[in-house]
């Protein structure tokens, strides 16, 4: 059984290792190792979801918009695709798509128009207000998110990017 990270002499203790040594006395018979990480990915999310809102919400969007108008800024010039290819940037359900499509529609930041290829299908296309206001949102989101890691030294910010990649490479969509 894999024992916790002890704190090193002086080195600050988070709620995480209250929690985590908690368990340990009252279940000494469970590898509580998992909760060292996991425990602090679930709380460190929770954080950057509040710090993703706020950033979204300074430029009047919420996360779901900030996300349909950055898949379409991500698509490059002419910032247009059809809505199956935003169902797979987004993971949601076709019918929440066509949902959100109609709203951000009703706000002027996206369009609808005839595809090219296909005379019964359509694309969405980013308007120069939806453009305007994911450019703004993102450049205060990574402000933020650079504040955020502003503390960890470089050598450390890239192993725990490459360390979070290997986790996440198994749920990757198909």
């Amino acid at each position: 059984m894999a024992q916790p990270l002890p704190a090193d002499a002086g080195e600050p203790r988070d709620e995480v290792d209250l929690v985590v040594q908690a368990w340990q006395r009252e279940r000494p018979d469970l590898d509580t190792a998992p909760m060292e990480v996991l425990s602090r990915v679930t709380r460190l999310a929770r954080h950057l979801d509040r710090l993703r809102r706020s950033a979204f919400a300074a430029h009047g969007l919420e996360s779901w918009e900030f996300d349909v108008l950055a898949a379409l800024r991500r698509a490059g010039s002419p910032y247009r695709l059809s809505p199956g290819q935003l169902l797979r940037e987004t993971m949601v359900t076709s019918g929440t798509m066509t949902n959100r499509v109609d709203r951000l529609v009703g706000r002027g930041l996206v369009g609808r128009e005839s595809h090219p290829g296909d005379r019964r299908g359509v694309l969405v296309t980013l308007t120069e207000a939806g453009r305007a206001a994911v450019d703004a949102a993102l450049a205060d989101l990574l402000a933020a998110e650079r504040e955020i890691l502003a503390g960890l030294p470089a050598d450390e910010h890239d192993q725990l990017a490459r360390s979070l990649r290997s986790l996440l490479l198994p749920y990757r969509a198909p």
